[in-house]
């Protein structure tokens, strides 16, 4: 019998990369879908995204969406509380694990498999030590959909905001950004893929300039188009 396993999921690429590898691998059963969303601003926290767009994702995806709330001042040990606190419902629903899209952050790993490990899940990590340009060129080749919709002002013009995440924006990139954004230079919006029973219509909306902990971001209000 396959494992019970909840997707932690952002609405970005490399939660949609990892969720098509595990419901092509035969080996998980994924059951559900867990997003942080930041109180103020009914955001996914740091990828901007709004609300809206995520339930529609797990809609044309046929999944339950559970959604968890933090502020935007939350501590790590606030954090650690508040989602000790939505994962005790999953284990009684006979949910065994986590799936997360981390690549090669060893401190992120670490953290996400000791407090799961504190509560009796797992963690999975599918594109877990995968080459970063391979892993978003393979995003790309399957037809992945996406927008990039968060840049870190630090490393990347804020006229990387917007675009379409595709082979021009990947060679685009400088030598000195993750191909995959895995350091936080970049997130992304997807909206058509080969997971998805239908597209999903999003128009561009401003862009806006905001300081987070000190660091200047650049971020595209992307919006449902109906």
């Amino acid at each position: 019998m396959r494992n019970r396993v909840v997707m932690s999921w952002s609405g970005g690429k490399d939660a949609a990369l990892s969720l098509y590898k595990i419901l092509n691998d035969n080996v998980l059963n994924c059951v559900g879908l867990l997003t942080t969303l930041t109180n103020e601003y009914d955001r996914v926290t740091l990828h901007g995204v709004r609300r809206q767009l995520i339930e529609r994702q797990a809609l044309v995806l046929e999944m339950p969406l559970d959604i968890v709330y933090i502020s935007s001042n939350c501590s790590m040990e606030q954090y650690g509380a508040i989602m000790k606190k939505a994962v005790g419902k999953y284990r009684r629903e006979g949910v065994r694990g986590f799936v997360f899209g981390d690549i090669f952050l060893e401190d992120v790993r670490k953290y996400r498999e000791e407090m799961l490990g504190l509560e009796g899940f797992e963690a999975y990590f599918p594109l877990w030590g995968r080459d970063t340009r391979e892993l978003v060129q393979e995003f790309v080749e399957l037809k992945f959909k996406a927008i990039v919709t968060c840049v870190d002002g630090g490393v990347l013009d804020p006229s990387y905001v917007g675009r379409e995440l595709d082979e021009s924006f990947i060679n685009d990139l400088p030598s000195t950004v993750d191909p995959a954004g895995e350091n936080g230079e970049y997130h992304s919006f997807v909206y058509d893929g080969p997971i998805f029973n239908k597209p999903i219509p999003i128009r561009l909306g401003e862009i806006v300039e905001r300081k987070v902990g000190g660091k200047k971001f650049y971020y595209c209000d992307l919006q449902l188009d109906e």
